[in-house]
């Protein structure tokens, strides 16, 4: 089921309105699909191999604790009671009780197949229990979205996070609950829990103050993160580095030094991405014709549209709205 995380984030705290508006327009402009596989009722000695799989991937432990190892990840991460863990760029992974258990090998048909409701299986031997929620976001074919790219491989955020919100637990353990229910709708609650605590995970990750690589951890820098908010909100409009620059009180200089080094590209080639972005989502999402899409991101002419938008999508923008428009809802 596709669902909108923009719709789902908490209301900001008073002086945190732009990074929350930044965050859910990207997370809005990637055209997500959740999907909880369910709940995984565990016995030690037990072990399950997940495939290598687009999109993100969300591990909750309701009971016990685990071993999570992800390719390309030095060590394994210990996860206990009440802890999160989010691997932003997916990937193969596994998860186990204990060094040297037994892996059930997932195949990818059972992890992309929807279930009728959660669901719980059952694996591994006699021994303690651990119980797991399991899910992942699907990422549309406009997620190629800078600031997620230099995420890290993996996101664990604690029971006892210090930066967590403190609504965190009660939605884990909402989550928790509805795994575990029949009732009707839990496959729905369960799906939407998913994409607030994807939202809550990457927002502490921001806020934990130790982010060392580029992307989305440029908003926790002020002037950066309002300079994100105006082309975010200002797409349309025909910005320069130097304009950009005074709207946020830095020199020409410090600021296009400071915006590539963080966010990871230059200003006016993020901007140039993000226009293409958002005008996928209105291809995929409006009935507008060709010239106002392109006008509504700050082109006059449909024809330098048409070629900017093959240059970065790799097809014209007609082909690409028949190819991923979405079908109407029914009823």
């Amino acid at each position: 089921m596709t669902s909108s995380p923009k719709e789902l984030t908490d209301r900001p705290a008073p002086g945190d309105e732009r990074v929350t508006d930044v965050l859910a327009e990207v997370l809005d402009s990637m055209r997500l699909t959740t999907l909880v596989y369910g709940r995984l009722e565990l016995f030690a000695p037990w072990g399950v191999q997940f495939p290598e799989l687009p999109g993100a991937h969300i591990i909750v432990v309701a009971r016990g604790s685990a071993r999570l190892e992800v390719q390309g990840v030095e060590g394994a991460i210990a996860l206990s009671a009440g802890d999160l863990a989010l691997l932003p760029h997916g990937g193969e992974h596994a998860i186990r009780d204990a060094e040297g258990s037994p892996l059930h090998i997932l195949g990818k048909d059972s992890c992309t197949r929807g279930h009728g409701g959660p669901g719980t299986h059952r694996l591994g031997g006699d021994g303690a229990r651990t119980v797991l929620v399991v899910g992942s976001f699907r990422l549309g074919a406009a997620s190629r979205i800078p600031l997620f790219e230099g995420l890290p491989r993996v996101i664990h955020i604690t029971a006892d996070h210090a930066e967590a919100s403190p609504s965190l637990p009660a939605l884990v353990q909402l989550l928790i609950t509805e795994s575990a229910s029949s009732s009707p709708g839990a496959t729905v609650v369960m799906s939407r829990l998913a994409d607030i605590l994807l939202v809550q995970a990457l927002r502490t990750h921001i806020a934990a103050g130790q982010c060392q690589e580029r992307g989305l951890c440029a908003l926790a820098d002020p002037q950066i993160r309002k300079a994100l908010s105006l082309i975010h909100e200002r797409h349309a409009e025909p910005w320069t580095v130097e304009s950009l620059a005074t709207a946020v009180a830095l020199s020409r200089s410090s600021f296009a030094a400071r915006f590539s080094e963080m966010v990871g590209e230059p200003p006016l080639e993020y901007l140039a991405r993000w226009r293409m972005t958002k005008a996928a989502q209105f291809l995929r999402e409006s009935e507008l014709p060709l010239l106002e899409v392109a006008e509504s991101i700050g082109y006059q002419s449909e024809a330098s549209f048409n070629r900017a938008f093959k240059r970065w999508g790799g097809v014209a923008p007609g082909a690409y709205r028949r190819e991923h428009r979405r079908a109407p809802p029914t009823g």
